[in-house]
C-alpha cells in the first residue's frame, strides 16, 4: 500500500519517464480519457502544473464499477498511499533541524517499548537515518514474502476487514517473525515497517499525533487545504471520489473504498488532491522544505539495493504498478513517485527542477500489480503537445 507502492511507494527521483519543457499544456482531459480505457481501470483523475500554475484538471471513467455513480469530480480527493512516506520523512527531518532528535539516534532509544516487547531485533543498532532510507533491515509487515523481482507480495492481512482498530504496534508485531533483510545500513530493502515506526517516533518526540504534525508542519504552510492523514476506521476519503475494487477469493471485484485506515498511518495514510500533492512535490524538489544536508539524507544514492531498478528510491516507486514510460520526450526527463494498494494507484510525475508536476489517481477493478499503466503518451501529450 504501501509498496514502493503498496507497498506504498516513496522519495528520490526514480525512473525517467518522459520529458517536457515548460510550454502551454496539452489537453489533460483528453489524456485521462485515454488512460481510463486501460483494462482494469475504473476511473482516473489528475492535474498538471508548471511553476505552480494549472495546465488543467481531468476526470474520466466513473466513480463506481460498471459506469455507475457518475463522473468523479476532477478535483476529487484520493489516497496517495506511499507518497505519504516522503511527507513523514520531511516532518522527521524538520524535527531533526529543530534539535528534537538526530538522524543517528537509535530506534531503541527513541521507542524503548519495541525493545521491551521484543518487537524489532537489533533496535539498539538501527538509526533514524536507516529507517528513512529503507536500509534498516527491518522486515515488512505488509506482505508475507516478496515477489521474485523484489517487489511487494500479496497482503498478509484480510483486505476486506474495514473495521478492526489496528494500532501501529500491532503492525510492527506482524513483522517480528519474519527474517531480517540485511544488516543495519547494509542495503536498500523496501519495508512499510520503517515508516510505521517513524510515525510513532514523531508522536513520541512531539507529544502530538502524526496527523497534527503533518498538518501544522506541512499541509497548512503549503496551502494543502484539502489534504489530511486518515487515522483509524471508519476514516475514509471525504467528498465525492472514485471507489476502488479488489477481487475476492472467487475473483469477483469487491468495493474496498473503506480500506482500513488502521493499516496505513505513517506508511501510506494521506488523502490529497492533484493540486495539493503537486504543491508538496514542487516545494520538496525545489529544496524549500529542508536544508541541503538534511534533504540529502533522502535523495543521496543508497547502498547496493534490492530495488527492482537497481536504483535507490528512499520513498517509494512506481515500479510495482507496472508503470511504463520510455519515450525520449521533448526536454528533460520526468521522474515518478507513487503508491498503490488494494483499489488504486496514485502517481506523481515531476521534473528534477521542481517546475512541472502531473498527479494522477487510478481506481481499479483488479489487483494493482495486474494492471499495466502505460502513461508515456499521456504525459507527453500534456507537457509537449507539439512533439
Amino acid at each position: 500500500m504501501l509498496a514502493a507502492g503498496v507497498a506504498m511507494l516513496m522519495v528520490a527521483p526514480t525512473e525517467p519517464a518522459t520529458a517536457a519543457p515548460a510550454r502551454s499544456g496539452g489537453n489533460v482531459q483528453e489524456a485521462v480519457e485515454e488512460l481510463a480505457r486501460i483494462p482494469g481501470v475504473v476511473g482516473v483523475v489528475g492535474g498538471a502544473y508548471v511553476d505552480g500554475k494549472s495546465l488543467g484538471l481531468g476526470s474520466a471513467g466513473s466513480r463506481l464499477l460498471d459506469g455507475e455513480g457518475g463522473r468523479i469530480p476532477p478535483n476529487a480527493r484520493f489516497r496517495i498511499w506511499s507518497q505519504t512516506k516522503q511527507m513523514v520523512a520531511t516532518v522527521v527531518l524538520k524535527l531533526v533541524e529543530k534539535g528534537a532528535l538526530g538522524v543517528d539516534d537509535t530506534l531503541g532509544d527513541l521507542l524503548p517499548e519495541v525493545v521491551e516487547q521484543d518487537l524489532v531485533t537489533r533496535a539498539d543498532e538501527i538509526t533514524v537515518r536507516q529507517m528513512l532510507r529503507h536500509t534498516s533491515g527491518i522486515p515488512d509487515w505488509y506482505a508475507g514474502k516478496p515477489n521474485p523481482d523484489g517487489s511487494e507480495g500479496e497482503p498478509s492481512f484480510d483486505v476486506f476487514d474495514f473495521t478492526t482498530p489496528y494500532r501501529p504496534l500491532d503492525l510492527v508485531r506482524w513483522s517480528r517473525g519474519r527474517p531480517r533483510t540485511g544488516e543495519p545500513g547494509e542495503k536498500w530493502t523496501y519495508s512499510n515497517t520503517n515508516y510505521t515506526l517513524l510515525g510513532m517516533v514523531v508522536e513520541k518526540v512531539t507529544g502530538r499525533d502524526l496527523a497534527t504534525e503533518l498538518r501544522t508542519r506541512l499541509f497548512a504552510p503549503l496551502g494543502m487545504t484539502r489534504t489530511y492523514l486518515m487515522v483509524r476506521p471508519p476514516d475514509g476519503v471525504k467528498g465525492p471520489h472514485g471507489h476502488g475494487y479488489y477481487p475476492d477469493t472467487e475473483g469477483r471485484p469487491r468495493d474496498v473504498d473503506r480500506f482500513n485506515a488502521g493499516l496505513t498511518g505513517g506508511a501510506g495514510g494521506v488523502v490529497s488532491t492533484a493540486h495539493d500533492v503537486s504543491a508538496f512535490n514542487r516545494a520538496f524538489t525545489r529544496g524549500e522544505l529542508l536544508p541541503p544536508e538534511l534533504q540529502r539524507v533522502l535523495t543521496d544514492r543508497l547502498p547496493t539495493a534490492t530495488h527492482p531498478r537497481g536504483d535507490g528510491d528512499n520513498s517509494g516507486s512506481a515500479s510495482d504498478s507496472g508503470v511504463s514510460g520510455d519515450s525520449s520526450g521533448c526536454g528533460d526527463d520526468l521522474y515518478i513517485t507513487g503508491g498503490l494498494a488494494p483499489g488504486s494507484v496514485a502517481l506523481t510525475f515531476y521534473s528534477a527542477d521542481g517546475r512541472r508536476q502531473l498527479a494522477l489517481s487510478f481506481t481499479l477493478s483488479v489487483k494493482p500489480n495486474d494492471v499495466r499503466l502505460d502513461v508515456d503518451d499521456a504525459v507527453e501529450s500534456i507537457f509537449c503537445p507539439s512533439s
